[in-house]
């Protein structure tokens, strides 16, 4: 296995290959497999085969499926991968080897390296499947300016947050400097003994059992020479302009703290939260000023008053339920980040308590209330100022920046629950002068992380992934540091008309550049174009903290019409493009013209051969008589084969989550062989429990028989659905399956009402599909759906009193269907504490009864009904319906 990087202006273009020998006289199945950067793109794949070279070629995802179905249909070999959304980072194909034959497999990706605390990262996993008689990796690095830092740490398991320089250093690895100080190369050869001693590291550091053939992440960090005043670099016509201010005073901040304590945050979520927050608190800056937003069911704005008095007493459960949604709450003013406000802030931050459901939109509204009102800025003065700078009495608040940390582990389930709604409400609010970044954290696995990423990217900010472990702590620290030290405001680059082709220049304006981080412009050069002189201006801070300086510059540098093949420029525009157009495009720029995001970014990347979301690979192998069928890792599947009879095994492309929709299906599910490395989020390096998040009919799907929070919930049952088996379940044990989740614990629960001869449909969905399919239907908050969702039939199925299938119909619009002559008794009602009246109770959508927010699948199955022609109805206590 080798591996090599060439990383120039900290683009990174890395080649793995890989040589696979079948010493046996009989056809064997061979597997590569990779684990990419989850802001990678794959940019070419290659394999050879009985000395035969296929490659794979980029197209369209739908021209990509045709191809594909006309090959199969021809009964030749064929294949297509496709990405997921962006954290996608796994590449798997396997393929026959002829005997006594080598396969040799190729695969490229690009990738830009960001800056985070100072530090550019790459970071290449070593996963090669079997200790392997030749490993080298190499990492070739040549910027412009002088790299001022290198640091090689020893493989990590992808688990732990960014290395500091108190790391142990790899002691295998070569560093060899190049003739100046502005290029290294980094070289890495592990023999069997080293890779032995790292795959046995590599397991206990991740808590796996059994063996490992992985090694762990392979990385480099390196910092160069920066000023405060940017760089340009020129190529071939492109050109890139960085800007990473280092010695500017940080400008005063008000942070909002959103901070979310409901039921599910209860244990190590909400200790981990408490430890986070002391440190981060201290960060703070003595000019800074923060607030205490605390949020489950019902918000509240916390005073450091609290601190003088004794801690309350921990209420009732039902103390809190009878608080309502839409309680009022007192706005409490910001704080200054004194040493005796930050000790009565830890007071409160430790007192906090877990309790209730989560009302995202009302955390997020009282926040953006807060960042409206201000701070008290009578102090504040700006300096230089100009016309140019639009500061007026009015908005002096512009020189505090409002920043917006946001942290939930769930979704939204009290308040408004529609995600569009709730991104579209706060994006309107927080709007002006005082427009506040929203930075988003999704704590562990239940967070809605498609919503938090576009709430954020339409908020000046940005979504992190903070995974629930050991070391949260230090993840949720980790974060806040990347915006804790804002350097550099409304900052904007002007770049003269004729010096630039149109509509070619990268995002060119920026509200906040932070300590430690770059932004990067790029664009391409009008054909007569003899010098670059753009205009950067924004404000940056004083010592004091009191002043707001105007910050501006004026480069100028001379355009050469000469080709560095060590400037990879263009391909640098075309990456950045990309991700910046399906950054819009995520952000809600939904339009279909030739000048929309999706359609331009769809354009650059066939033209660079680039895999996005947009794009898929294509691989089709002639003279063959097997074909292989593999769906788009949109829709999370696993593959089927179809062959006419042929011995060798088939080629077989993996996707990243490995489940699959057998709705229209009556075959048994098999799985592929895949190890934990393989199918957590975490770069695929973490070692963490699969998702067991639907159960139905005779077939299992998940890891083993986990639950989310790692303890089983079916008595009875020994499978292993890593090594590619599949469970027929014979009986429920008394068990019944609940689409709930514990409202302390998070886990899959189970309780004992359905007997063993109680069979739910056949009917699969993964994770990332159910949210999606529960954001069609506006079922949001109503979690217990996701196990008894049927797409196809666009319906929720229940059984009927003969053990009949009985399907309700959901519906799309937002507007939920109403009984024409209004709502109808029932008699079933919920058996619940707020259900006083079960015989006036009525039959209405289950959209509009608020208690059915938290049933169970058991509970709905005995107290359904029928709204209308059939439309999926609950019978529900009157003072619950929503009108």
């Amino acid at each position: 296995m080798r591996v090599r990087s060439e990383v120039a202006l900290r683009y990174a273009r890395t080649s793995v290959i890989t040589h696979v020998a079948n010493p046996d006289s009989r056809p064997q199945e061979a597997t590569f497999r990779m684990l990419l950067p989850d802001t990678a793109f794959i940019s070419g794949f290659t394999m050879i085969l009985s000395g035969n070279s296929y490659k794979a070629h980029v197209k369209e995802k739908n021209e990509a499926k045709q191809l594909y179905s006309e090959a199969v249909s021809r009964g030749v070999s064929a294949a297509h991968v496709a990405t997921k959304a962006r954290d996608s980072n796994h590449f798997t194909v396997s393929v026959n080897v002829e005997g006594n034959t080598t396969a040799i497999f190729e695969l490229r990706y690009e990738d830009m390296l960001v800056s985070r605390n100072g530090l550019y990262s790459h970071v290449i996993n070593l996963h090669p499947g079997a200790l392997v008689p030749v490993m080298e990796v190499v990492v070739h690095i040549k910027e412009s300016q002088q790299i001022t830092k290198l640091n090689v740490p020893e493989l990590r398991t992808g688990n732990e947050i960014d290395e500091t320089l108190k790391d142990t250093q790899n002691s295998l690895a070569v560093i060899r400097n190049g003739t100046n100080n502005r290029e290294v190369t980094v070289t890495f050869t592990p023999d069997l003994i080293e890779q032995r001693r790292l795959a046995k590291i590599y397991m206990e550091k991740s808590k796996e059992n059994g063996t490992s053939t992985a090694f762990g992440q392979f990385v480099v960090e390196y910092d160069v020479e920066r000023s405060n005043n940017g760089e340009i670099l020129v190529n071939d016509g492109y050109f890139v302009h960085f800007l990473a201010p280092t010695s500017l005073p940080p400008l005063s901040k008000h942070v909002v703290f959103v901070l979310d304590t409901s039921g599910s945050m209860e244990g190590r979520k909400l200790e981990q939260m408490r430890k986070a927050m002391d440190t981060i608190l201290s960060d703070l800056n003595p000019y800074d000023y923060f607030s205490i937003v605390e949020f489950s069911h019902f918000i509240q704005v916390h005073d450091l008053k609290e601190a003088d008095e004794p801690a309350p007493r921990k209420k009732e459960y039902w103390e809190y339920n009878s608080i309502e949604a839409d309680a009022p709450y007192t706005l409490v003013p910001p704080s200054l980040a004194s040493a005796e406000n930050i000790a009565k802030a830890k007071i409160v931050a430790s007192r906090l308590d877990y309790t209730g459901g989560t009302n995202i939109y009302g955390a997020l509204e009282a926040a953006i209330k807060i960042t409206k009102k201000g701070v008290d800025q009578r102090n504040k003065t700006v300096a230089n100022n100009t016309d140019a700078t639009n500061l007026t009495e009015n908005n002096m608040t512009k020189g505090v920046e409002p920043i917006i940390i946001f942290l939930t582990d769930g979704v939204a389930v009290d308040g408004e629950t529609n995600t569009d709604r709730i991104i579209s409400k706060i994006t309107e609010k927080n709007s002006g002068d005082k427009r506040a970044a929203l930075y988003s954290i999704a704590f562990g696995e239940d967070a809605d992380r498609p919503f938090l990423r576009m709430v954020s990217l339409r908020n000046e900010g940005f979504m992190r992934h903070v995974y629930e472990s050991s070391d949260a702590a230090l993840q949720l620290h980790d974060f806040y540091r990347q915006v804790s030290s804002p350097l550099l405001s409304h900052v904007q680059f002007q770049y003269p008309a004729k010096q630039i082709k149109e509509g070619s220049v990268s995002r060119t304006q920026f509200r906040t550049i932070y300590g430690g981080s770059e932004v990067a412009v790029v664009g391409q050069i009008a054909a007569d174009a003899t010098e670059i002189t753009p205009r950067v201006f924004g404000f940056y801070g004083s010592e004091d903290g009191q002043t707001l300086k105007r910050y501006e510059v004026t480069p100028r540098v001379a355009v050469r019409r000469t080709r560095d093949e060590h400037l990879p420029l263009e391909r640098l525009w075309a990456y950045l493009t990309i991700k910046q157009l399906l950054d819009k495009r995520d952000a809600g720029d939904h339009s279909t013209d030739e000048n929309s995001p999706e359609k331009k970014a769809l354009d650059i990347a066939l033209k660079y051969a680039f895999v996005t979301p947009l794009t898929s690979l294509v691989v089709v192998k002639p003279d063959e008589s097997h074909a292989v069928d593999v769906e788009s890792v949109d829709v999370t599947t696993t593959t089927t084969t179809t062959t006419t009879p042929a011995p060798p095994a088939p080629l077989v492309y993996h996707s990243e989550a490995n489940f699959i929709d057998y709705e229209n299906s009556a075959q048994p599910m098999s799985f592929h062989s895949y190890d934990d490395s393989m199918i957590n989020h975490r770069a695929g390096l973490r070692g963490q429990d699969h998702d067991l998040h639907s159960v139905y009919g005779n077939h299992i799907i998940g890891g083993g028989s986990r639950t989310l929070g790692g303890d089983s919930v079916y008595s009875g049952m020994t499978s292993n659905l890593l090594s590619g088996d599949y469970t027929r379940l014979a009986s429920y044990n008394s068990n019944r399956i609940s689409g709930g989740y514990d409202h302390r614990s998070s886990v899959l629960t189970s309780g004992s009402r359905y007997s063993s001869s109680r069979r739910w449909p056949a009917y699969y969905h993964s994770r990332k599909n159910t949210k999606t399919l529960t954001r069609k239907y506006h079922l949001e908050g109503f979690r217990w759906t996701s196990l008894l969702l049927n797409a196809s039939a666009e319906a929720l199925t229940v059984l009927g009193a003969n053990g009949e299938q009985v399907f309700l119909k959901l519906t799309t619009d937002v507007n939920p269907p109403v009984a024409a002559d209004g709502d109808v008794e029932c008699s079933n009602s919920l058996f619940a504490p707020w259900a006083t009246d079960h015989a006036s109770s009525v039959c209405v959508y289950v959209t509009r009864c608020y208690a059915a927010r938290r049933i169970t699948t058991d509970d709905y199955q005995h107290s359904y009904c029928v709204v209308n022609d059939g439309f999926a109805g609950v019978c529900c206590p009157p003072d619950q319906v929503l009108n």
